[in-house]
């Protein structure tokens, strides 16, 4: 599109916008006709540690909404002279899981908590043997079930229970509904049904009699909808919500929210069957379209699905670039104590493709990036650490491959279940998030990681906030029967370029030789964990 063309496609309301709350950052995005980004902005947060939760204050959610939708209509109002008034459609999105519930007046409970907290052991085991179907704990129904387990006050008084996300959307258009993505994030979903699974519905209604609570859960959980579907319309109070100068005009609808994983899969055009992606920044996380359900419960192994409703097999570790950004950071400040000045990309890339140098195995150092704690390995905190012995080659090259293969350490942990035990076939895997910002660096750890081909496309860094505004496109412009994954293979990614990193064999190798350390190395972090409370 032409300056023209997209000043008219804003006027004529024939954009759309995505806004997504990441970890780190609150982008918002507004797309033209053809679904290429004309506009953004963004506001960075961050998660804080109160009181053995972590959680984000929800006036932050509406400064960050507010600061990143201000910013892009700057950047409309900058670059074409018009004014941003209203959109065709908007999706948000936000990270999944977690724990916001609600009483009968719109009050909040209980501090937001988040994907991130590994307190909620008890329910998750329980829950899992249960339901005979993994219940991770960070899921919003292990938040809810350990608040109970607990004895939490709260829990006779929750009218409503959501996710950042569904909060978020709730309050915008009134509508208590969720994508099937983020909804299967909540509680188990029926694929075939493309709702919450019945049967353990009345299971759990089974626990809460016997603990007392009067209302059920069905009565709680937001309305389930899949890629496509009406999900409501801005209200004005919303628009004042987003917009407090009074600009954006109410009436526009809305497509189902969704969380992070989700917009994920179709950022990265990772919606059909045997078809994959790792999304890899503050946490990391792959997920695997599956031709067919695997043979048996993994604790590891958590079952999401798409926004349209497959199943799908995800891998998720609380850890991925945290501690490596907090070495980065130490370099830099010697930098500047040296008087150096260098920008923090530079150095981030300069620090990345130094590995490239390192030996294959990271020369026999070890390094534990929990800054919370891993299920994936069984550690409720984390105890960041760095190991080595006299004989290890203590090289700056070996000490970023060595970190790098750490933030991907957990994550290899479950996806060998996949690959080994249950024979999963992929055709693509696609890589997105500031992992791979780099070129070529992280692709080549990650294929290392998992011998498969790893492709990074060029739209990757629009992120999530461009996968949840592509949702706002499908439900706005497909065609009568047109399903998710076609839409996006024939409308948005037809010709889309790319780069495709293969596994180099020593690389594998190497990995192998750092994940036997790993996996020997953690009685040391289970020595921390349990030692520097």
């Amino acid at each position: 599109m032409n300056q023209n063309d997209t000043r008219q496609a804003i006027e004529g309301g024939q954009t759309v916008l995505g806004i997504e709350f990441g970890s780190t950052r609150i982008k918002a995005m507004l797309l033209g006709a053809g679904h290429a980004p004309i506009a953004s902005g963004s506001y960075e947060w961050e998660n804080r540690y109160e009181n053995g939760v972590w959680t984000y204050h929800i006036d932050e959610v509406w400064a960050g909404l507010q600061a990143s939708y201000r910013e892009l209509a700057n950047d409309v109002q900058t670059q074409y002279g018009v004014p941003l008034r209203t959109v065709g459609a908007i999706g948000f999105s936000g990270m999944m899981h977690g724990y916001l519930p609600f009483d009968a007046a719109g009050e909040l409970l209980a501090p937001f908590r988040t994907w991130r907290n590994t307190i909620t052991g008890q329910a998750a085991e329980q829950l899992t043997k249960l339901f005979q179907f993994n219940i991770p704990q960070r899921w919003s129904i292990a938040h809810l079930d350990q608040a109970i387990l607990n004895g939490e006050a709260h829990v006779s008084d929750i009218a409503f229970l959501t996710t950042l996300a569904g909060y978020v959307h709730w309050k915008l258009t009134g509508e208590k509904v969720m994508g099937i993505g983020e909804a299967s994030g909540m509680f188990p979903i029926d694929s075939t049904t493309n709702d919450y699974d019945q049967a353990r519905l009345a299971q759990f209604n089974a626990r809460l009699k016997d603990a007392g609570v009067a209302w059920q859960l069905g009565d709680i959980l937001p309305k389930v909808l899949v890629a496509g579907e009406a999900a409501g319309a801005l209200t004005a109070e919303g628009a004042r919500l987003i917009d407090p100068s009074g600009g954006l005009q109410a009436g526009i609808p809305f497509c189902p929210p969704e969380g992070d994983a989700g917009t994920g899969m179709v950022a990265t055009n990772s919606v059909g069957e045997r078809t994959g992606n790792v999304s890899a920044g503050t946490s990391v996380f792959a997920m695997i379209v599956l031709e067919k359900a695997l043979s048996q419960l993994y604790p590891e192994i958590d079952m999401v699905t798409t926004p349209a409703g497959k199943p799908v097999a995800m891998v998720h570790s609380n850890n991925c670039t945290s501690d490596l950004n907090a070495w980065v950071d130490l370099f830099q400040e010697f930098t500047q104590a040296l008087g150096v000045e260098i920008s923090e990309s530079k150095l981030f890339e300069m620090l990345y493709q130094r590995a490239l140098a390192g030996e294959a195995d990271g020369g026999g150092l070890l390094a534990y990036n929990y800054i919370s704690g891993e299920h994936l390995t069984h550690m409720e905190a984390g105890r960041p650490l760095f190991v080595r012995t006299p004989e290890s080659r203590f090289t700056l090259a070996n000490f970023m491959r060595t970190h790098l293969f750490a933030a991907l350490g957990a994550l290899k942990i479950g996806l060998d279940i996949l690959f080994e035990r249950e024979s999963v076939q992929i055709d693509q895997i696609l890589g997105h998030g500031g992992f791979f910002k780099t070129r070529e660096v992280g692709q080549k750890m990650m294929a290392a990681a998992m011998n498969v081909p790893v492709s990074v496309m060029e739209t990757a860094g629009e992120g999530g906030a461009w996968g949840m505004a592509l949702l706002a496109a499908y439900m706005l412009r497909k065609e009568s029967g047109e399903p998710l994954a076609s839409y996006l293979s024939e409308k948005v990614f037809a010709g889309e370029q790319g780069t495709t990193v293969a596994p180099d064999p020593a690389d594998v190798a190497g990995f192998a030789a750092f994940m036997e350390r790993y996996k020997q190395g953690l009685p040391i972090e289970r020595a921390a964990v349990d030692s520097l409370k």
